[in-house]
């Protein structure tokens, strides 16, 4: 052998050798425990007003309905501005724009500790909503840069299980708070729960802002030959980006998907914001009831995490998101008419796990059948026609608990929602 030919040196490898699913896996243990981290956050900043109602509907005299309209104003703001939201951040980079939303909106939570009046609250909430709108969306679109179909519904849920843990860990959080700040300072519970839990979005944006990067390409820890394997396994099962972001208003399949979004949203809201006060119905406490509150979105992180990892093992999105919306319907109506608290808690488990064992086999589906093109505004849509009950569903159950005193009937209309989702899905399959 010739010294030229021992001196040679190695082959690099060619990018196709590079196993793209290990790719995947790093970029994934890399963005999702802070993309989750922040979601946890803005959704706690979002819903923490059911915990506030305990004791400030009482002290600001707010009724059931008020309440109910006023929480729900927060989807106006942010369904308005959700696709707007969507575009610059694809034109911006997400590392600038997802920084501005965190602490945009973790200022105007804060804010929330000084209303005094039903005026004051609905300005508050509507802002809170044009400050977030873009999160969730902007997050779903952001890993569609990163993640392939066949393994995107089993990350989306490593994002999306940020729903039930912001409630499993901030329920009690948020029970301990009112509890033991009350009246520290001269100020109630309610008002030191918006002012503590607001600074973690705050300090999260600013970290955003250095770390996290704008895709792919710009990752330092990703060498050029996994850039170049996860380049190709995107382009294998994603549309051409024609540029034209904005055809996807006109395309009906934003709107039907955007309809079955709002039934299972509807539910979801409705117990997030009315869960606390329906557990306190029972005779309980403000700390028993933040534990108790907690039960539901345990047990609906485990179903997410089992439900997804089903759906990409069997490469099945709609099925799976049909039958998770037919048991959140089941256990709503279970709920509305359960003999006894105990009884009741387990339905309202049932519904929870549903509900949310639906959202990443759902956003799986959609974020494949709109492709890189359409998904840019047609993510941030369905997302804005979705939340829509987050304005709708507690609205409705402040409405029907101020007329008959009880949640039974509001419950049982919320079913109707996820039912409605599994049956246009069923039919959105052909």
């Amino acid at each position: 052998m010739s010294d030229a030919a021992v001196a040679a040196p190695p082959m690099p490898r060619a990018p196709q050798e590079i196993d793209a699913d290990r790719v995947v896996a790093k970029a994934a243990r890399r963005l999702i425990p802070f993309l989750v981290t922040g979601f946890i956050v803005a959704y706690l900043d979002r819903v923490n007003i059911g915990f506030a109602a305990l004791t400030m509907n009482g002290e600001l005299g707010f009724t059931p309905e008020f309440f109910g309209w006023g929480a729900g104003v927060f989807f106006i703001g942010y369904c308005l501005f959700e696709a707007p939201s969507n575009y610059i951040m694809h034109r911006v980079g997400a590392r600038v724009w997802i920084a501005r939303i965190m602490v945009s909106w973790g200022l105007v939570s804060a804010l929330t500790a000084f209303i005094w009046s039903e005026a004051s609250f609905v300005v508050v909430r509507l802002l809170l909503g044009v400050m977030e709108a873009g999160f969730a969306p902007g997050v779903i679109l952001y890993l569609t840069y990163w993640i392939p179909a066949a393994q995107r519904a089993r990350v989306l849920a490593g994002f999306l299980i940020a729903v039930p843990v912001s409630s499993a860990v901030g329920s009690p959080i948020s029970g301990l708070i009112l509890a033991s700040m009350d009246g520290v300072g001269g100020i109630s519970g309610w008002r030191w729960l918006f002012l503590v839990e607001a600074l973690p979005s705050i300090i999260l944006g600013i970290v955003c802002f250095f770390c996290l990067p704008d895709g792919p390409q710009s990752a330092k820890w990703l060498t050029s030959g996994e850039k170049s394997s996860l380049r190709v396994a995107l382009e294998n099962d994603a549309g051409r980006d024609h540029g034209d972001h904005w055809r996807a208003l006109a395309d009906k399949r934003v709107l039907v998907l955007g309809i079955a979004y709002f039934g299972i949203v509807i539910a979801l809201y409705g117990l997030s914001f009315w869960l606390p006060q329906i557990i306190k119905s029972f005779g309980f406490g403000v700390v028993a009831t933040s534990l108790l509150a907690s039960i539901p979105y345990v047990c609906s992180a485990l179903a997410m995490w089992a439900w997804s990892r089903s759906s990409d093992r069997r490469r099945e999105t709609i099925n799976h998101t049909a039958f998770a919306g037919v048991l959140s319907a089941v256990g709503l109506a279970c709920a509305a008419y359960a003999p006894t608290p105990m009884l009741s808690m387990i339905a309202l488990s049932v519904a929870a796990v549903g509900a949310i064992a639906a959202l990443p086999t759902f956003w799986s589906f959609t974020t494949l059948a709109l492709g890189s093109g359409d998904g840019v505004v047609g993510v941030a849509v369905i997302n804005s026609i979705g939340n829509m009950s987050g304005f709708a569903g507690p609205y409705l159950i402040g409405l029907v608990k101020s007329a008959t005193g009880e949640f039974s009937d509001a419950l049982l209309a919320l079913a109707l929602g996820p039912l409605i989702t599994a049956l246009l899905l069923l039919r959105a399959r052909r």
